[in-house]
């Protein structure tokens, strides 16, 4: 990294991009074969499933419309429902595999970029089969963070539902009722931004430090402290970015608009898929900028050769490490 640690405290909005274009480009090498490897199959995994789920949804609505039209209790009323009753059957699978798969080589995409991201700014000889070989280590820590990430989103919805449900039953549908309502949708959607933020900086928690879980969660809190508007604004835009690529994807490539035939759309299929394994790694790298920009703000230096030390620990058989393996120390201005 350009920054020394003290000054990655100032760093912005386009100070945090311009940091992690600059390790993008510096190591272009290994973070290309990284996206080959991990983050282009993530990429194809979650815009197959938008295409596959969109055809099992265009058969479901096409057979319950035959079926409206259909007398009940003839053989092909009954033909129609049984149609129906599988597809459903078959897009369950399919969510469930895709899930599957998008989370594996999430946590594995995770696990890479952040290793390598970390073991750049520790100046530590990094190489491509390294990284891979640490990767599977790393993962399984990732796995339990993620979990508790997953726990805390489910509670978050069911309490919010729970809320709206009470407060329906208790005032009724009234004009009042749909401000209210509103009002908590937007307090739902800033809750739900800083959980996924916590859940953000924990993964990279997860593989930088002995925390991983709650308290990889519990850790996240604390460090977002004082850059939340920074942390906010890195989020709204990779998200904005991810909206507009799956939009795109969505309209020209699965509805077929404003393209010319079968090989225009394949191009943009092809642009999205580019364009999508480019969003993860931006992503990512910017996680872990915003994980290092956090430290210095806080004051809590990062020995170099301590962090270097506890990356080395994935190549062989991995054992849990104490808080002062890692570093963190409060450091003197």
């Amino acid at each position: 990294m350009d920054k020394e640690q003290e000054d990655m405290q100032f760093l912005g909005f386009f100070g945090c991009y311009k940091e992690s274009f600059n390790i993008i480009f510096s190591w272009r090498k290994i973070f290309t074969k990284i996206t080959l490897t991990l983050l282009l199959p993530l990429s194809f995994i979650f815009l197959f499933h938008i295409e596959v789920s969109n055809l099992i949804f265009k058969k479901i609505e096409h057979n319950e419309e035959q079926i409206n039209h259909t007398e009940q209790g003839t053989p092909k009323y009954e033909k129609l429902t049984d149609m129906v009753s599988s597809e459903f059957i078959t897009l369950l699978l399919f969510k469930l595999v895709y899930f599957t798969f998008l989370l594996i080589f999430s946590l594995l995409s995770t696990s890479a970029i952040v290793y390598t991201t970390a073991s750049i700014f520790t100046s530590k000889d990094v190489s491509y089969k390294k990284v891979m070989k640490i990767v599977p280590k790393v993962w399984k820590r990732l796995m339990l963070t993620f979990l508790c990430a997953y726990a805390a989103f489910f509670a978050y919805n069911v309490i919010t539902f729970i809320v709206i449900i009470l407060l329906a039953l208790t005032f009724g549908i009234k004009n009042g009722m749909l401000v209210l309502f509103i009002f908590l949708m937007l307090l739902y959607f800033i809750g739900f931004v800083y959980l996924t933020l916590i859940w953000q900086l924990a993964s990279v928690v997860t593989v930088l430090e002995d925390f991983y879980g709650i308290k990889a969660m519990v850790k996240s809190k604390e460090l977002i402290k004082g850059k939340m508007g920074l942390s906010i604004l890195l989020f709204l835009v990779l998200n904005v970015s991810f909206v507009l690529i799956r939009l795109i994807f969505k309209v020209v490539v699965v509805n077929g608009r404003w393209s010319f035939g079968y090989v225009d759309r394949i191009g943009y299929g092809i642009l999205c898929l580019m364009l999508l394994s480019c969003f993860f790694l931006i992503g990512l790298v910017l996680q872990t900028v915003l994980y290092f920009v956090c430290k210095s703000y806080h004051h809590e230096n990062i020995d170099k050769s301590a962090l270097a030390d506890h990356l080395e620990v994935y190549l062989g058989e991995y054992v849990p490490l104490t808080a002062k393996d890692v570093q963190m120390e409060n450091y003197r201005l």
